[in-house]
């Protein structure tokens, strides 16, 4: 008896540990649905007038401006241990020279991109997804709607074109810094002049590291922006509302840069490895 009791209970435990599944992967697709659907919004609004420069001007000194604080001690702080870390194993095998090619590389490849992006992530992304979603929870964007302002246009627009076109100065002074930090190591451990070191930097990059990198930052930015424009742009009342919309937005954008960068990664080995 005991064992036909436990087998319908098990049979249901799997039925909606099943549902729970379905459940979100159907949850996933439709949020996936809309996102694009947003995104489709955002390229039908930006090239419409009238342009709201002022806004756009106030949201790149917000993202750049604030953000480079942060951005500059990190990518210090990662110039710094990677040398560091990395001198040791190469002094194993003869090869410090190659320290500043090895370092350069890592850093405009991938290391600077994503950890700048990730970076902004978690600080603009939010911001953004809290200010805007402190604004739904108001009723301050149904007030917009109603004295005939766009609020899609003031809020969303200017923020992800903000957040585009940011990002990437961003990355590119963040590579230099955390570059410049590594030449301070090995100034201090083996004597490396500035010249010399940055004339083995430059003589290691090429085009095709430069321009990948470059590439998919502006694609990095465009997702910091719209994530976090949506996940505000649609909170749900409540306060508790703002709150699961700020951290939804920086798990939903660091998903997506990784996936971005995947991508990216793999279509310049096929552009310029095949």
């Amino acid at each position: 008896m005991p064992t036909t009791q436990h087998k319908p209970q098990a049979k249901v435990s799997a039925l909606r540990r099943q549902e729970s599944v379905f459940g979100l992967i159907r949850n996933f697709l439709i949020e996936l649905g809309e996102l694009v659907y947003f995104a489709r919004r955002f390229f039908a609004e930006v090239f419409k007038q009238p342009y709201e420069f002022k806004e756009l001007r106030r949201q790149c000194f917000y993202i750049g401006n604030r953000s480079l604080g942060l951005v500059a001690v990190t990518a210090f702080i990662i110039g710094m241990v990677l040398t560091l870390q990395s001198r040791p194993t190469l002094e194993e095998f003869g090869a410090v020279s190659w320290m500043s090619s090895m370092v350069s590389i890592s850093i405009v490849r991938e290391i600077g991109p994503i950890i700048t992006a990730l970076i902004c992530a978690g600080r603009v992304s939010s911001g953004i997804s809290a200010e805007i979603g402190s604004m739904r929870v108001s009723e301050q964007i149904d007030a917009m709607e109603v004295s005939g302002t766009n609020p899609f246009r003031y809020l969303v627009v200017t923020r992800i074109v903000a957040c585009t076109f940011m990002l990437p100065l961003l990355v590119i002074i963040g590579d230099a810094i955390a570059i410049y930090s590594s030449f301070l190591v090995e100034h201090v451990k083996g004597n490396v002049s500035l010249v010399l070191y940055f004339n083995e930097v430059f003589e290691a990059l090429k085009f095709s590291d430069i321009l990948p990198a470059t590439i998919k930052t502006f694609f990095f930015g465009f997702a910091i922006g719209l994530v976090g424009t949506f996940k505000g742009y649609f909170c749900k009342k409540g306060t508790a509302g703002v709150g699961v919309a700020a951290n939804s937005a920086v798990v939903v954008t660091s998903m997506l840069l990784f996936f971005i960068d995947f991508i990216a990664v793999l279509a310049a080995n096929i552009i310029y490895h095949e």
